[in-house]
């Protein structure tokens, strides 16, 4: 499972025009699902989101996380994220969870941010999203929780 996660002042998703989750100072976060991904990548990925230190502490050095600074925590799911660009001059998404696979573990680890954490907005899965944000530094890192190796 894939994390792009952006520190941002602000952040909020539209769909048709009208808002559907929407941040002040936090993490924005792009989701992708790869095959072979359990709920066992999606809890690890958000204790990694949850308590990954990117926000500044009094000394200016990056010390504190999103629960530290009461930060929102916007999840957003992104089907290109696990998309192999190593060849050719098309994506291919074949590393990609099914439609079905990616939206249950995307549930599922919304479900578990929400019951752990009381900050959290979301995109809606496979629908046309127009994100806005102003990333913050710029501070934009990619966490990954590999699948199980079968």
């Amino acid at each position: 499972m894939i994390g792009l996660l952006q520190r941002v002042t602000k952040a909020n998703v539209m769909i048709e025009g009208e808002t559907v989750g929407a941040i002040d100072q936090g993490l924005l976060v792009f989701i992708g699902v790869e095959k072979r991904d359990t709920e066992k990548q999606a809890d690890r990925l958000l204790e990694r989101l949850l308590g990954y230190r990117v926000f500044a502490d009094s000394d200016g050095k990056m010390n504190l996380s999103v629960r530290d600074v009461q930060g929102g925590l916007l999840l957003v799911s992104q089907f290109t994220l696990p998309a192999d660009t190593k060849k050719g001059m098309r994506p291919s998404f074949s590393s990609a969870a099914s439609p079905e696979a990616g939206e249950r573990l995307y549930n599922y680890l919304v479900e578990k941010a929400r019951s752990t954490y009381d900050k959290v907005e979301t995109g809606r899965f496979a629908a046309d999203m127009q994100i806005t944000l102003t990333n913050d530094g710029p501070v934009t890192f990619w966490l990954q929780v590999p699948p199980e190796v079968t």
